[in-house]
């Protein structure tokens, strides 16, 4: 006897497939395992940045500038459901400029640390993103000293005395490029497992770097997309998927295993979330 399956049956397969993954995703889950949603795709509950410049469009973070109301500062959308250490985070973003010369960039801060929480400004390593063709994929240390950390292409050692050291090649900066689409969804991948420092993106490594500067070096510190200063702009984010790496850890680091910088940026957190309800209802009263 033949099995048979109906377009009945076979709807009845896809509709359950559908529902479950709906699910996963209403409870924080995906269907990659060991990962979870830190975006819920309709509003910007657990981040906290000025509500003038991010909200959600078109089921993304956006954030947005305009000639009217330039900013004069780099801002940040900070992730306030705990810290990152070791982990692989994943998403898509898209970034376009909304002006003459072409100008846009942003970047995801990883291990960072809140420089200032009243402006949501803040420093550290930094996974970059332009609209042009020469930094995105690069590894960059905002509001930090070592500025550029890798350049595309670049595999890269830090030593302890805080030189750098160009330790070979992952292919050239064009190469890299030509796999990013311009203008369009692409996928960014950052990997941070001890002192190796990963970026990835639509599949293509783009930096490698062991940082060895204990004086200098991050191994643990906040979560955060950036929207530049200068012309206008805007940049979006969509499916931001968290992993921890480390064993037996979850991915919002306990206040008691978070040293340091790390330890004093949950306060911060805690206290954006304190003060978000009353900036959003001074934000309300102005806008209406």
């Amino acid at each position: 006897m033949k099995n048979h399956i109906s377009n009945w049956d076979r709807y009845c397969v896809a509709a359950s497939v559908l529902l479950a993954q709906s699910v996963l995703v209403c409870f924080g889950q995906t269907s990659e395992p060991g990962f979870q949603n830190i975006f819920n795709g309709t509003d910007l509950r657990g981040w906290n940045g000025n509500p003038a410049l991010w909200s959600v469009k078109e089921g993304a973070i956006t954030g947005q500038t305009t000639p009217e109301a330039p900013i004069k500062g780099n801002t940040f959308l900070i992730w306030t459901n705990g810290t990152v250490s070791d982990f692989e985070l994943r998403c898509s973003f898209k970034i376009g400029a909304n002006n003459d010369a072409g100008f846009a960039n942003s970047g995801i801060q990883y291990r960072s640390t809140i420089l200032d929480s009243n402006n949501w400004v803040v420093g550290g390593y930094q996974a970059d993103m332009e609209a042009g063709k020469t930094y995105t994929g690069i590894l960059y240390e905002e509001r930090m000293t070592r500025g550029i950390m890798a350049a595309r292409g670049e595999k890269v050692v830090w030593d302890k005395a805080g030189e750098k050291k160009v330790t070979g090649s992952l292919g050239t900066s064009e190469e890299i490029q030509a796999a990013i689409k311009q203008g369009d969804w692409n996928d960014y991948v950052i990997i941070a497992n001890g002192n190796h420092l990963q970026h990835f993106i639509n599949g293509k490594q783009t930096v490698d770097v062991i940082d060895d500067c204990e004086a200098k070096r991050a191994m643990k510190g906040v979560l955060a997309l950036q929207l530049h200063a200068g012309q206008a702009m805007t940049v979006q984010f969509k499916a931001l998927r968290l992993k921890t790496l480390s064993p037996g850890k979850s991915t919002a680091v306990a206040e008691s295993d978070a040293g340091g910088s790390a330890k004093d940026d949950l306060k911060k957190i805690a206290g954006l979330m304190a003060g978000d309800q009353s900036r959003r209802k001074r934000f309300t009263r102005c806008s209406g």
